[in-house]
């Protein structure tokens, strides 16, 4: 399997991202959307989940299809950007028809950013507009690293991020990840060089360094993050993803696919899935390719976590410094000349 062209989710066709975010804040939503409503669902395997919406994406429940899911910073506070969007797709007339009326979809994920040393004193919530900006600059092409939902975000020992990366499958079918890493975990081996993920990395996605030659390293270092926050490291954490093909999945194979692509987070982060982290990801479906086999399904699950694996990695790679920092970006720690 190859990246697409893009290196992002939406090599997939139909799909677009839309990225919104306040420098001042140190905050922002990312929004995932398509050309038309889409089959998804989603696993949650972090201890510290903050969500809108999910039940409904269980596969024994009626609504089917769904026209956007948003990723955001902001803590609950970011499950307004949700509200966001839905204004944004009623002024289009999108949404679940009910009778006359239309009811826009739009389940949501949030990650803890709270304490990053962002102005944080808003006279109010300033994610609803922030989900109606991002859900309006939406478009195949879109930001990486600090932007959106990554805005704010922090890794164990650097600043975190968005990320996405895509692969095409010998079949032809397309799978991506989009991910906001915020995780309580590193996604460096100790000494912040080396990427957890790197035996995964297409090319020089984020740098080309090669595996750390050392062996033995299951023990990460001191949490800088923690220090830096003087916050409880139990508390203040999460990675939210959302993985995604063309392949037309039902609702239950949607599941399985984001089951399978929390595999990525653990291949990218260590420690994954704590008591306090909300790790979750959800599963989409264009449903634009048909599957030869009900086998197709594991392989696309695998490679769904080999993308969520290369998207985390590349969300702090491509992470970029901004006044009032509290940690470091992976560029300034291994800077060269």
């Amino acid at each position: 399997m190859t990246p697409g062209s893009r290196n992002l989710i939406t090599d997939i066709p139909g799909l677009k991202v839309g990225n919104a975010q306040d420098e001042d804040l140190k905050s922002g939503t990312t929004i995932l959307t398509a050309d038309a409503p889409f089959t998804a669902s989603v696993h949650v395997m972090g201890g510290a989940p903050g969500t809108r919406e999910t039940d409904l994406l269980a596969p024994d429940k009626s609504v089917a299809h769904v026209d956007a899911i948003a990723l955001s910073g902001g803590s609950a506070f970011g499950l307004d950007a949700c509200s966001g969007v839905s204004d944004a797709l009623r002024a289009q007339g999108r949404g679940y028809p009910v009778g006359n009326a239309a009811v826009p979809i739009v389940p949501g994920a949030i990650l803890f950013d709270l304490l990053n040393g962002g102005n944080k004193d808003w006279p109010e919530n300033p994610y609803r507009a922030l989900g109606q900006r991002a859900f309006e600059t939406a478009s195949e092409d879109f930001v990486l690293g600090t932007a959106g939902a990554g805005t704010g975000a922090l890794a164990a020992m650097q600043k975190g991020g968005l990320g996405s990366a895509s692969a095409v499958l010998d079949t032809g079918i397309t799978v991506g990840a989009l991910v906001a890493a915020n995780p309580m975990g590193s996604v460096t081996t100790p000494g912040d060089r080396h990427f957890w993920a790197t035996p995964f990395e297409q090319g020089e996605e984020f740098g080309g360094l090669g595996p750390d030659p050392r062996a033995g390293l299951g023990q990460p270092d001191a949490s800088r993050k923690a220090s830096a926050m003087r916050a409880d490291p139990e508390r203040s954490n999460t990675t939210i993803a959302i993985v995604a093909t063309d392949a037309a999945l039902s609702k239950s194979q949607c599941y399985r696919l984001a089951v399978a692509a929390h595999d990525g987070i653990a291949r990218a982060v260590l420690p994954a899935h704590t008591p306090g982290d909300g790790d979750l990801v959800f599963g989409v479906s264009t449903g634009k390719a048909q599957l030869a086999n009900h086998t197709e399904l594991g392989m696309i699950g695998h490679a769904a976590s080999l993308c969520l694996a290369r998207a985390i990695a590349r969300a702090i790679y491509l992470a970029s410094p901004a006044s009032g920092d509290l940690l470091p970006c992976w560029s300034q720690l291994n800077q060269t000349g």
